[in-house]
């Protein structure tokens, strides 16, 4: 199972959300975030847009995972380097205490700065 993590700011827009999907160049199988983030309008639009489900992510899920990309902002706030690897590895694992996920896309981040993702894959049940 592929999953696109995505991190974005308060006004990303959908296209915002469809262009940082897009830079991965990969089709997930579900969309991941945190629980405030995956209520938003436009992750909802882009969830519908592209008939996937949701995984809304608790901050304590993402909080200390080890990622590639390290944000000092995003450190800060939710102690993990970058909130798209994060919400990717840990919804690719949703719901398998034992499963285990790798990055397949790190985290990519469109030209206005508004939205990145990042796509995880399982690789244990």
């Amino acid at each position: 199972m592929k999953v696109a993590g995505l991190g974005f700011r308060k006004a990303a827009t959908v296209a915002d959300l469809r262009a940082a999907l897009a830079l991965t160049e990969y089709q997930p199988d579900a969309l991941a975030s945190l629980a405030a983030k995956v209520e938003s309008p436009a992750f909802q639009a882009l969830a519908a847009e592209l008939n996937l489900p949701m995984i809304a992510l608790s901050e304590e899920a993402i909080a200390g995972l080890e990622t590639p990309t390290l944000s000092p902002r995003i450190k800060t706030r939710f102690t993990t380097g970058s909130l798209a690897e994060a919400a990717a590895l840990c919804g690719a694992c949703h719901g398998r205490t034992t499963a285990t996920a790798r990055l397949l896309v790190p985290r990519v981040v469109t030209a206005d700065g508004l939205a990145t993702a990042a796509i995880a894959e399982r690789l244990t049940s």
